[in-house]
């Protein structure tokens, strides 16, 4: 293992990130005449920009702790600012209600830029280090799931979960004549609701399966809008496949039980949109080989581990895993 080391000038990607979110705050601002937008976007990219600072900053055994900073600022402006103290609907089912009438409030404006247009640039970091539901999550102790994902079939429940959000929102609206109004008490209910059932689901999920990003992978309807844009993201995991020597450590602690040393190998970026960005892969690879990479790229090839795969590969990537933990 190399020693940690630290410079100012590995402070310059959290450093262009929060730029962007601050350019977005002005320009909206300027634009429309609405303070909020300034301080939303200031705050928001300042937030992130800090936990990526602060993750930077960090030595190795104390990374974590920077992406989960960023988490508790964004997760807790999201839900406790904007949900319960303004009576914002921040979930999906506020997302389409305000879509259909016509109005541009904040969970409209936070769909647009965290999870539709964003992932363009940043990939799926949100799901890594904003979510205020992967915020409690990630507070487990199934920090790194030991056997794999269930069969694929079980990831098709995140868009049944979409479509019954969405089959909920057009019942009320276009046949039994629902309205929303923005701010409304009425939010609030539909707020304190879904993330009540969103925990009531994801919490038990994670103990029953080991897992902390269980609820991530199988039942998330957020995911469904996520991905799309995700094959597009310039912001991805990269890595030397000189230095790589397929130990497999990042696999077996990937959240998202990403095969990345397949990607490295063939000369590729991680071109899974499972891929939530949190660099668990890039902090702990033994022979410093991956880092996050900003370019052009696109594609759409899911390597992962799943529980499918035979008893030999996951003893041994059990065993390289062990190996790698003893070292930190």
């Amino acid at each position: 293992m190399t020693k940690d080391t630290f410079s100012f000038g590995s402070l310059g990607k959290p450093l262009v990130i929060m730029l962007v979110f601050w350019l977005v705050a002005v320009v909206l601002w300027r634009t429309t005449g609405r303070i909020f937008y300034l301080y939303n976007f200031l705050y928001i990219g300042t937030a992130i920009g800090a936990g990526i600072g602060l993750y930077v900053a960090l030595p190795k055994r104390q990374k974590l702790w920077g992406r989960r900073f960023s988490q508790l600022l964004v997760g807790m402006y999201m839900l406790v600012f904007l949900g319960l103290m303004q009576s914002e609907n921040m979930q999906i089912e506020g997302f389409f209600f305000y879509l259909l009438a016509g109005l541009f409030a904040g969970s409209v404006i936070h769909y647009l830029v965290a999870k539709i247009f964003g992932p363009l640039l940043f990939n799926r970091g949100w799901c890594g280090w904003a979510c205020w539901t992967a915020m409690v999550l990630d507070l487990l102790p199934f920090r790194w799931n030991k056997r794999g994902r269930l069969p694929s079939k079980w990831g098709y429940l995140r868009y049944a979960f979409f479509g019954l959000s969405l089959g909920l929102v057009l019942t009320l609206w276009f046949i039994l004549g629902y309205r929303v109004e923005s701010s409304s008490v009425t939010e609030l209910y539909w707020l304190i609701g879904g993330n009540t059932l969103y925990y009531a689901i994801a919490v038990p999920l994670a103990f029953v399966l080991q897992d902390n990003r269980a609820f991530c992978k199988y039942v998330c309807p957020i995911t469904t809008v996520l991905k799309p844009p995700s094959h597009l993201a310039m912001l991805k995991v990269a890595g030397d496949s000189e230095k790589c020597n397929d130990c497999g450590a990042c696999t077996k602690l990937c959240p998202m039980d990403i095969l990345i040393p397949e990607y490295i190998k063939n000369g590729q970026r991680v071109l899974s949109t499972e891929c939530i960005l949190c660099f668990e892969c890039v902090n702990l690879c033994p022979q410093n080989a991956l880092y996050a990479s900003f370019s052009l790229d696109a594609g759409n090839r899911e390597l992962l581990n799943m529980r499918s795969c035979d008893a030999h590969t996951r003893e041994t990537l059990s065993g390289k895993t062990m190996q790698v933990q003893d070292r930190h």
